[in-house]
């Protein structure tokens, strides 16, 4: 069975940057037969390099290096673009699941893929809350087990 993947800015740090759930977010991300993420994600993911070279986490040149690999991939990726009816439902969906507005907007980006491509889409992200939502809404949240990847 063909895979269309959503990738949230949580799994898109993990393709970029090698931690826990590196290795699974690469390899679902080959299978995929389609991989997309909200526009939103690269100013996500470029704000979460800069706050990791800000907290000396990262030297600056490597996290420089890194978003150079990003933007490639970035270009290979299906972009989705908010629209009104994304972030009419994106609002809906702070208020049903308790989302932080940018996670409401990934998960209704992935709902509106999804009734486009009248496909199961299967959802990346490494936030609890936002895993448990995508279930919640009918998307297949990906890790299938978030526990592993949790902080104690």
């Amino acid at each position: 069975m063909s895979v269309v993947l959503y990738l949230d800015t949580s799994a898109l740090v993990k393709h970029c940057v090698w931690e826990p759930g590196s290795e699974e977010v690469d390899r679902i991300l080959a299978d995929a037969q389609w991989a997309g993420a909200s526009l939103l994600a690269r100013v996500e993911l470029e704000a979460a390099f800069s706050k990791y070279v800000r907290m000396a986490l990262l030297p600056e040149s490597e996290a420089r290096s890194l978003l150079v690999g990003f933007r490639m991939d970035w270009e290979r990726l299906t972009h989705l673009h908010p629209d009104p009816w994304m972030t009419d439902l994106a609002s809906e969906l702070v208020w049903r699941y308790g989302l932080r507005g940018y996670d409401a907007v990934h998960l209704a980006s992935a709902l509106r893929w999804q009734d486009a491509a009248l496909h199961p889409v299967t959802f990346a992200t490494f936030d609890r809350k936002l895993w448990r939502a995508a279930a919640d809404a009918g998307l297949h949240p990906f890790p299938d087990d978030l526990t592993p990847f949790l902080a104690p």
